[in-house]
């Protein structure tokens, strides 16, 4: 591992993400594909947390704005990112990788919940650690949850994975021409609004000092290739330089 400061990540997935070609739900090919991608990064050494979105199956923020009660439709969200979790332990136990899901929502029967220092000891044993139902509390988004979660769990970095290569001037799937910022700092995303996560968990991870990378998982190996310090992505920290 190039970065020898980078021992423990937080991985943030879009629940869009897992859709693959798919017009909705899961794409079973797309997430063991994900999975053997934090497989490897995994026997590298690195201790993984995951969060995963569940916009792929319901998203709160669209329904709320159809006239459902946003504290509602976020719950419902949040069960979402259960049945994603659900499906990438599933993913990561079929090719050998010991994980836990634990779920801010109490569910013994289908997981864990969520306690700090038993995640804590899961990590240390080498399991990958899935923080499944978000923070537990309506109106916060999984962004918010998987920066929270990062704290918590004492994350060198928040690996933010999506379908670009990082943050762009201008939508990069409309603009051919957008420009890639390799580096920029919380208050240039603050103060110029850029939609790469909530507000909220751009300040939580400002006031803490978290580092953010920002990168694409359509790239096979780009995970990899990003801790080893050769691939593509967007940081987000103190400073842009």
């Amino acid at each position: 591992m190039a970065d020898e400061k980078i021992r423990r990540i937080l991985l943030k997935i879009s629940g869009e993400f897992l859709m693959g070609n798919l017009d909705f739900g899961l794409d079973v090919k797309t997430v063991d594909r994900i999975a053997g991608e934090v497989k490897r990064v995994h026997e590298k050494g690195c201790e993984i947390c995951v969060v995963i979105g569940g916009g792929n199956i319901f998203r709160g923020v669209s329904a709320a704005a159809y006239g459902m009660h946003r504290a509602a439709a976020d719950n419902i969200g949040m069960l979402a990112t259960v049945m994603n979790s659900i499906a990438f332990q599933n993913s990561l136990e079929k090719i050998g990788v010991s994980s836990r899901v634990m779920s801010a929502i109490t569910m013994p029967n289908v997981c864990e919940p969520y306690i700090r220092r038993k995640a804590l000891r899961h990590l240390e044993k080498k399991r990958i650690v899935i923080c499944a139902a978000g923070s537990g509390n309506p109106y916060f988004t999984t962004d918010t949850a998987a920066v929270l979660r990062a704290l918590e769990t004492g994350c060198d970095v928040l690996m933010k994975a999506t379908k670009v290569a990082g943050v762009y001037d201008s939508d990069p799937l409309t603009n051919p021409d957008a420009v890639l910022f390799k580096k920029l700092s919380y208050k240039d995303v603050l103060d110029k609004n850029i939609k790469v996560m909530d507000q909220t968990a751009i300040i939580l991870a400002h006031e803490n000092n978290l580092p953010i990378f920002v990168f694409s998982l359509k790239e096979e190996g780009n995970f990899e290739k990003i801790l080893e310090g050769n691939g593509i992505c967007s940081v987000i920290s103190g400073e842009a330089r």
